[in-house]
């Protein structure tokens, strides 16, 4: 049978982008370490079924060196590991799906004559944090009250996901690259980013994450969306940032979700400080990680005990989110996956004939008309 020669430093670099380790492929392809070594080489099917499970362009594997791929929105991004300075496919598919999604959805917005958004743009990291966050509690509607009548504080996620959707901006959350279930997108690459624009806002959630660490970073990256700052970012509520920007828009993150005033009007200083902190995170519907830094801020705990009970507390939620049973219902996910603003937008557009339906299933992720007709009616575009 035929053989192709495939450049091994490209080899390598697809394997190592994809996350691939040379166990697994050694089950897949049984001479890969001899590939490696120059000893042999690839069949064309080979080749083609190596570059389909990297998802890596065919015609790579025949350059000399690996392309140099960059991310396409600044990258604001710290403490991060060696192995994950060059982005992996599954996070810039996932970029280029949803810029995808982003210029559709500004056509739509011209067409439909919305009006830009006044929000968008409307700091700098000069202004006080905590000045700015008020200001997004106001166009966002916002209420510490409101919140506290909410069972739980997921359900204040999913409320300030539908209060930044209702203001205009888009929130996708998902933890799969479109929706192809096998294409895992890792929570240790990124956690969010932001792609500014005055009528197209975007603001993608990965939902690898846990569930406490998402209603933070969605805060964070309104935060970006109010400096008009697009960036891929990976911040975390106990974590003080290089970047200028990223500890500016933590800032304003903590401070929106858990307002200082509001803090030291609730905090009872008696409660020891595990018990403190959940009950603070009951009474404001965020999470406990949230509530940790806000008692560091506010001078009622020392960082070093914040340290501790952050450690703690995170390696107990992150036990907890991995007991939960995967999948849920698939048109409630769709919601989430593309947006709830965005997915109502395509399929009312559809069906009014000013898209293809072609291009729906692609920016939607559906293969089948009667599941497009079915979420159409499952996010009551129609009846």
């Amino acid at each position: 049978m035929s053989t192709v020669s495939a450049s091994i430093p490209v080899l390598q670099w697809a394997a190592s982008r994809a996350w691939l380790s040379d166990t697994e492929l050694e089950k897949r392809f049984r001479k890969w370490p001899l590939w490696l070594k120059g000893e042999a080489s690839p069949t064309l099917k080979q080749l083609e079924d190596f570059a389909r499970l990297t998802h890596t362009p065919f015609g790579y594997f025949f350059l000399p060196d690996p392309p140099e791929l960059t991310l396409p929105v600044p990258d604001f991004r710290t403490h991060r590991d060696n192995h994950l300075r060059e982005p992996s496919t599954a996070l810039l598919d996932t970029i280029y799906l949803c810029q995808q999604r982003q210029e559709w959805f500004r056509e739509y917005a011209l067409i439909q004559g919305l009006q830009p958004l006044r929000f968008v743009g409307s700091a700098t990291i000069s202004d006080d944090p905590d000045a700015v966050a008020a200001q997004m509690r106001q166009e966002l509607s916002l209420s510490v009250a409101e919140c506290q009548a909410l069972p739980t504080w997921t359900d204040a996620l999913r409320q300030l996901i539908a209060k930044a959707e209702e203001a205009g901006v888009l929130v996708m959350a998902t933890s799969i690259v479109g929706s192809n279930s096998h294409r895992k997108l890792d929570a240790q690459e990124f956690r969010g980013f932001a792609f500014t624009d005055n009528v197209a806002p975007l603001i993608f959630l990965n939902a690898a994450d846990s569930k406490a660490a998402q209603m933070f970073t969605l805060a964070h990256e309104l935060a970006h969306i109010w400096l008009a700052e697009s960036g891929l970012s990976n911040p975390e509520a106990g974590v003080i940032p290089e970047l200028q920007i990223e500890r500016w828009c933590n800032h304003v993150a903590a401070e929106l979700l858990v307002p200082k005033k509001e803090l030291h009007n609730a905090h009872d200083p008696g409660i020891p400080v595990e018990k403190e902190m959940h009950r603070l995170a009951r009474f404001f519907k965020v999470s406990t990680l949230v509530v940790l830094r806000r008692l560091f801020e506010a001078g009622f705990i020392d960082r070093a005990t914040m340290n501790q009970c952050y450690q703690e507390e995170l390696d107990r939620i992150l036990s907890l989110e991995k007991r939960k049973s995967p999948g849920g219902d698939f048109y409630r996910t769709l919601g989430a996956r593309t947006g709830k603003r965005f997915a109502r937008a395509i399929l009312f557009s559809t069906l009014e004939g000013h898209t293809l339906f072609r291009d729906a299933f692609r920016l939607l992720g559906v293969r089948k008309s009667a599941t497009f007709y079915e979420a159409a009616h499952e996010l009551g575009v129609m009846p």
